[in-house]
């Protein structure tokens, strides 16, 4: 087992104090190794439900069990930490540091955790994405398909257990959609990561095996308006 929620709840407050249900899911599974496509509405809690299983929020109540550890129970400094050796997670807004080399973004993950940074990894990470003559170069100097292919490196950097991926192709062409998608689905299936990526687009869910769709297993009482999270 990779991956478990149980009994997963989180609201939001409205500006009046009332609270706004966004995740009530009573069992969410998936294996060591799986890969999934996570689809929904706009607004119906998806990037919630990516924050909450990386330890970035942590739920009302329930339990968010990965690689057989329950992270909620972790006090903030020890799910960090966990989340650096153990999660990936690529951002739609790539999240690179503008004063960093493609190269230094890369290492700069490994630096999180407890794991020796390995320049030589780091670096075929960035030829595998296309950028062996581009490592030397800051965000500002990339294209932006260019961007999220760091992202991408940067997210395997610590070989996770679990990757999450929050619409990682929403900001690029076609031609860097099929190339990122396939990069992060191969490496994921050569290390045996378990993958989670979250998707509006249908030409990439229809790519996956198993295409979940959270309004399927995520049932807030009383439902939940369409807000943007």
């Amino acid at each position: 087992m990779s991956l478990l929620l149980q009994s997963v709840r989180k609201n939001y407050q409205e500006p009046d104090g009332t609270p706004l249900p966004v995740l009530a899911i009573e069992e969410y599974e998936l294996v060591q190794g799986e890969q999934a496509a996570l689809i929904g509405s706009s607004g119906c809690g998806k990037t919630t439900l990516l924050n909450v299983i990386s330890g970035i929020l942590t739920p009302d109540s329930g339990q968010v069990t990965v690689s057989g550890t329950d992270i909620t129970q972790l006090p903030e400094v020890v799910r960090d930490r966990f989340r650096a050796e153990r999660i990936g997670f690529v951002f739609q807004t790539f999240n690179l540091l503008p004063g960093f080399t493609a190269l230094e973004n890369v290492l700069l993950g490994m630096t999180f955790s407890r794991n020796r940074s390995d320049r030589a990894f780091a670096k075929s990470l960035l030829e595998r994405v296309g950028l062996k003559d581009r490592q030397d170069h800051r965000p500002g100097r990339l294209s932006v398909g260019e961007q999220q292919r760091v992202s991408v490196a940067r997210s395997l950097a610590n070989r996770p257990a679990l990757l999450l991926a929050d619409e990682p192709t929403a900001n690029v062409d076609p031609a860097n959609q099929d190339m990122i998608l396939s990069l992060i689905r191969e490496t994921c299936s050569e290390n045996k990561v378990t993958l989670l990526m979250v998707t509006h687009a249908a030409e990439v869910a229809q790519k996956f095996d198993r295409v979940d769709r959270l309004q399927d297993f995520n049932r807030p009482e009383p439902a939940s308006r369409e807000v943007v999270l």
